[in-house]
């Protein structure tokens, strides 16, 4: 049966995608979901997304876990965060984001907003294909692109941080000189006043 699979399988709070349960048949699978969600075993986040019910220590009902899902369905193959997020993450800016932003490889559009759970997802179109080779380097292009309007630090003390970014995701300068041409001018600038020029040449 599938839910002694998922019950093996998933944690609490894991998104199940109907697409990667075993079976021949989609149509049987997905009877057999809306009948696990009618016994109350299983919720629907949407249409092909499950997770399992279960119950908070305080009680409460669970819930699904965002981070997980994001994971799931837009970093696993070929996909990073960005924006204000990226920013924070890597010490920039201690604003907060209300977001989440991520670019990644299962977008259709250049850009898309998705509600999941009261959190707001804003998936961004890759300039080019992410692959585990390049989406470092992807990743940092989009971070030059909005240093300046999200860093709270500047002069000697973000080149500093700057080069530990670098440094800690192994960015290949080789590799940003390919693909520097598909980002916008102030690209370059961002990277010039960042500190980071005799890394390009």
């Amino acid at each position: 049966m599938v839910y002694d699979y998922i019950i093996q399988n998933y944690k609490n709070g894991e998104p199940i995608f109907l697409s990667e349960l075993p079976g021949g048949s989609k149509d049987y699978l997905r009877q057999e979901m809306k009948q696990l969600v009618d016994e109350g075993r299983l919720n629907r986040l949407y249409n092909g997304v499950y997770y399992l019910s279960y119950q908070t220590i305080l009680g409460t009902k669970g819930k699904i876990s965002i981070d997980c899902y994001i994971e799931k369905k837009y970093l696993r193959n070929g996909g990073y965060i960005t924006g204000l997020q990226l920013a924070n993450k890597y010490g920039f800016t201690t604003q907060n984001p209300s977001c989440y932003e991520i670019c990644s490889n299962e977008a259709t559009t250049k850009q898309r907003k998705q509600m999941i759970d009261g959190n707001t997802i804003i998936i961004y179109k890759p300039l080019t294909d992410i692959t585990e080779d390049n989406k470092s380097v992807l990743q940092f292009l989009d971070l030059m692109s909005v240093i300046d309007k999200y860093s709270e630090i500047s002069g000697a003390e973000l080149t500093k941080k700057l080069k530990r970014y670098v440094k800690s995701v192994k960015v290949d300068f080789s590799m940003v000189k390919e693909f520097l041409p598909l980002y916008p001018d102030r690209v370059y600038r961002n990277i010039y006043e960042g500190g980071l020029m005799g890394e390009l040449v």
